[in-house]
């Protein structure tokens, strides 16, 4: 079965940090770009970070920029997002999407919305005191 599957999602305090993962199931990774979304109760659904799949080209939102990190490991067919420094704003259900794509990581930022060939199940992060 070809699938992406989240994982890492919680319930932190503020200023704590999870680490989400998404993995690939049935395909690889290497010749996709990934982008982590996020969408919070009553919003749209916004894109926080995505990677590229040949040079590593990183975007994040301003929302989440100095906080949040994504990285792949190719062997582990997995990408993560790293998030320091959570804050309640931060509270959404994280998706993460797969597309076979390439071009600058704000277009892939964009064309991930669109252009995707698989989006994962979602993970639920709460950041509350």
């Amino acid at each position: 079965q070809l699938q992406l599957v989240e994982s890492g999602g919680g319930l932190v305090q503020p200023g704590e940090s999870l680490r989400l993962s998404c993995a690939a199931s049935g395909f690889t990774l290497d010749y996709y770009a990934i982008g982590w979304f996020r969408q919070a109760p009553g919003k749209e659904r916004e894109g926080v970070s995505c990677i590229s799949s040949s040079d590593g080209d990183t975007y994040y939102a301003d929302s989440v920029k100095g906080r949040f990190t994504i990285s792949r490991d190719n062997a582990k067919n997995t990408v993560y997002l790293q998030m320091n420094s959570l804050k309640p704003e931060d509270t959404a259900v994280y998706y993460c999407a797969a597309a076979r794509i390439s071009g600058f990581s704000a277009y892939l930022m964009r064309a991930l919305q669109y252009q995707t060939d698989y989006w994962g199940q979602g993970t639920q992060v709460t950041v509350s005191s």
